[in-house]
This record gives C-alpha cells, sequence and structure tokens, in this order.
C-alpha cells in the first residue's frame, strides 16, 4: 500500500495535491470501491431495466412522441427509485421527419437498394430523382472529375478508416456533390461491417449552395455500384425521399441528484443522451449509456454512500441531430460551472469497459489515474490523455474537466445508427462492468476533500 501512495506521490508531482489520497483515505475508497463493484455486478437488474426502455418506446428521435414517453417513465422511475431533484428542463429540438424513402437500380438491370435518408436532408421531387451515377473515392476525386459530376447522382464511395475522418463524407457529402451539379448524393454507409445495414446520421447544408437529397446505401450497394463504373456499365439509379423539416417542438433534459452531504453546490455530472435516431432501438447509442449512469447514482443511493459533493445524472436530448439539449444545460446552469468539478458521458456502448479518456489539468490527470487504480480488479483502470463527449464538450469549453468512458469499441461503429442497434447485440455482465467503473470514479472524484485543480487560464483569456 506504501508504494501505491509513492506512486501518487511521484504523479501528482505537489505535496499539497498529494495530501488528497493519504493512506487512510486511499484505503476508505479502496473498501467503498469493492463495495461498488460487487454489488454492480450482482445481478441483471439493469440489463432489465434497459430492455424495458428500448423494448416499450423503440427508437427516441428528437420531436417524436416515443421520446417524450421514454423521459416520462425515466423520470418517474427516476422518484421511484429515491433520488433527489428530479425534473425535465425544456429543451426545443428540431423536428426532421424521414417519411417513405426508396432506391432502385435501373441500369444495367432493375434492384431494390437498402437506403437510409440523413437526418436534415431534403425530399426528391414527387417522382424520384432518376440519373446516371459518379462514383468517387473522395472529394479530391470529385474534383478532378467534376464536369463529369452535373446532372448525375453522386456516390461517394469512400471505406472506413476512423468515425472521424470518414464521417465527413456524410455531413459534407450533399454540399460537395451540389457544388458540382449533382442532383442528388449517397454516401457509402460509415462502417467497417456491414450486413447490408445502411447507417443513417446528420448531414449539413450551407448557404448559397444548392440543396440536393442526401442518403445513405451500403457497402455492398456502393462496391457494386463502382465495380460497374470501372467496367464502363454507367450504372443509373432512381431516388426517392420524402423527408421534411417541421417546426421546432419541445423536449427535456433528464435531470436527477444524489445531492451531497457536505458541498451540495460542487457537481460532479454523469450522463449520456437519451434521444436516438429513428432506426432500430437506439440500445448500444445511448440508451444503454444512460441506463448505466442512471444506475451507477442509484446504485450509490443503495448502498448510502453519500459523497461530499452532489453527484448529477443528466440525460441529454437532441445529441444525434442539434445537439440542443447540451446547449441548454449549459446556458441554463452557466451560473453553476464554475463548481462543476467533472463532467464524466457514456456515448460510446456499454461494451466491455476499459478505462476512461480524461481532458483537464495535468494534476487532476494525475488524480484521476490515482482513482483509476480502484477499478484494476475489472480492467478498467486505464486513464488516456484526451476525452470527453459530444454533450459535455460545451461544458468542457467553459472550463469544466471532462471524462469519457472508454470500451472495447470493436463492434460498435457495425452498428451504429441502424436498424441493428437493438437490445440483443449488448451484454448484461459488461453493462454491469460499466455501471461499476462510472459508479465508482464518479464517487471517489465526489468525495475527495478537494476537487480537481482545473487548469489556470491565461489573463484576458476565454
Amino acid at each position: 500500500m506504501r508504494s501505491v501512495i509513492a506512486i501518487v506521490v511521484l504523479l501528482v508531482g505537489s505535496p499539497i495535491q498529494a495530501q488528497l489520497l493519504p493512506d487512510s483515505l486511499w484505503k476508505r475508497y479502496e473498501a467503498a470501491a469493492q463495495r461498488i463493484i460487487t454489488a454492480a455486478l450482482a445481478d441483471s437488474s439493469a440489463f432489465e431495466r434497459l430492455a424495458y426502455l428500448v423494448d416499450t418506446f423503440g427508437p427516441r428521435f428528437s420531436g417524436t412522441p416515443q421520446l417524450e414517453r421514454a423521459i416520462d417513465w425515466i423520470l418517474e422511475s427516476m422518484r421511484q427509485d429515491g433520488l433527489e431533484n428530479v425534473r425535465g428542463d425544456t429543451v426545443m429540438v428540431p423536428r426532421w421527419v424521414r417519411g417513405h424513402e426508396a432506391l432502385e437500380l435501373r441500369h444495367p438491370y432493375r434492384k431494390k437498394l437498402a437506403v437510409l435518408g440523413l437526418g436534415g436532408s431534403i425530399a426528391t421531387p414527387p417522382d424520384g430523382i432518376e440519373a446516371e451515377v459518379l462514383v468517387v473515392r473522395s472529394f479530391d476525386e470529385l474534383e478532378a472529375r467534376r464536369d463529369e459530376a452535373r446532372g448525375r447522382i453522386v456516390v461517394f464511395n469512400v471505406p472506413f478508416t476512423t468515425y472521424g475522418e470518414t464521417v465527413r463524407y456524410r455531413v459534407m457529402g450533399a454540399v460537395a456533390a451540389a457544388r458540382a451539379g449533382a442532383v442528388a448524393s449517397l454516401v457509402r454507409s460509415v462502417t467497417p461491417h456491414s450486413l447490408y445495414t445502411p447507417h443513417t446520421g446528420s448531414m449539413r447544408y450551407e448557404q448559397g449552395v444548392p440543396r440536393i437529397p442526401h442518403a445513405a446505401l451500403t457497402v455492398e450497394d456502393a462496391e457494386l455500384l463502382q465495380r460497374l463504373q470501372d467496367r464502363g456499365q454507367r450504372p443509373r439509379l432512381w431516388l426517392y425521399m420524402e423527408a421534411q423539416t417541421l417546426p421546432d417542438v419541445p423536449s427535456r433534459n433528464v435531470i436527477a441528484e444524489l445531492v451531497g452531504r457536505e458541498r451540495p453546490e460542487e457537481i460532479v455530472v454523469v450522463g449520456g443522451h437519451i434521444d436516438s435516431w429513428d432506426v432500430g432501438q437506439g440500445a448500444i447509442d445511448d440508451a444503454g449509456g444512460c441506463v448505466a449512469a442512471w444506475e451507477a447514482v442509484r446504485l450509490l443511493k443503495r448502498l448510502g454512500l453519500r459523497p461530499r459533493r452532489t453527484i448529477r445524472v443528466v440525460l441529454w436530448t437532441n445529441e444525434e441531430n442539434g445537439l440542443r439539449g447540451a446547449l441548454a444545460y449549459r446556458d441554463r446552469y452557466r451560473e453553476e460551472l464554475d463548481r462543476h468539478v467533472l463532467a464524466i458521458e457514456s456515448d460510446a456502448g456499454v461494451f466491455k469497459p476499459e478505462g476512461f479518456g480524461f481532458s483537464g489539468s495535468p494534476e487532476a490527470l494525475a488524480i484521476v489515474r490515482a482513482v483509476a487504480r480502484l477499478l484494476r480488479p475489472i480492467e478498467a483502470d486505464r486513464i488516456w490523455e484526451g476525452g470527453g463527449g459530444a454533450d459535455i464538450a460545451p461544458l468542457m469549453r467553459a472550463g469544466v474537466p471532462g471524462m469519457g468512458l472508454r470500451v472495447d469499441g470493436t463492434r460498435y461503429f457495425w452498428y451504429h445508427h441502424t436498424e441493428a442497434d437493438t437490445i440483443d447485440k449488448l451484454d448484461p455482465h459488461a453493462l454491469n462492468l460499466c455501471i461499476a467503473a462510472l459508479a465508482v470514479m464518479a464517487y471517489v472524484v465526489a468525495e475527495l476533500p478537494s476537487p480537481l485543480p482545473r487548469r489556470v487560464r491565461s489573463e484576458g483569456g476565454s
């Protein structure tokens, strides 16, 4: 044990900060952490709650009755759990409606193709759009073949490298294709693995650039069109979409707390986003993350582990196509942000946890690395430098330290934004491990004698 403390002192590099984890306090955390882990792994009740949520309410797209009914049920269940200050903070969210859609190969033979319109896209004309295809593998190739794109349906057949790199074609593909004179655009689904599953997601238009319909097709069909084009067979497609954007409607961020016993005004946030796309069940993205955060706080309540600071579970609305919930939370609680000690997000699936990515001061990084050693029994003790999430990004820009749960992501993008995002892809034990990791990290950080040290802002900086 003394060797552990010595390592902590070396890592923190400051006698004052090293006092955050003296031997007696470390022992107390270790016992509490073991209680949390043992309780989290005891049964499958969390998985059963997750299954009820997604089976009962289905996909929870922003602006839909399913989302609001799910939020009603969560709020009532949180009150029954005995959580405190349970509430739904109103947020105005966008309302995009998919409608009917279809895609067909018309030449060299007729074949129905799987398709999913991309969130925010406009519709086709009532008779659809039929045109010859131009398949490209990059924005650079489109620019080089710009003269060929006019009047065609541009297909971006871009193999998956990383999500951050490849998703650019989904987000900005319609703009690039329209600038080249295309009448519609399609993007190869952003995934490393496909069983003929198209993946939806958000896209953008730019002012001054014509708006054209934009949708995703499968990896298999993108490759088919590529082969046809490479042989000189000049494939033609017919695309039909009824997509429309309606006026904003109200939704809610879900808030519940375990109020701190000594410093209730200081807050550790843990959460995920309760909305999902309008396909599948949104079990992986992100009902699992929401239930893991919720159950972590409920578990601490049940074990009687009330930390010094408040732990606030937040289930943000409208992450998928607007981030309105994240922005509204930042604005509503702007006066409290200096007292937000840490924000933790779970939005990478609830597969086997490996640790956390952390963004904050070097001193805080050393402390959370020391805390993470308590998760060594479940092999979730790694801390990567750099981490967070979309919903806590506005808080992080305001100076709040941020942390994202990291899990085995091997299969995450297989199911991401598809009809295959369903409860059967998840494992009860892995979910419980995620709950344990979130509960231990949130509890110990909320229990530390001093809040995590923040980065020192330069004079006159924002």
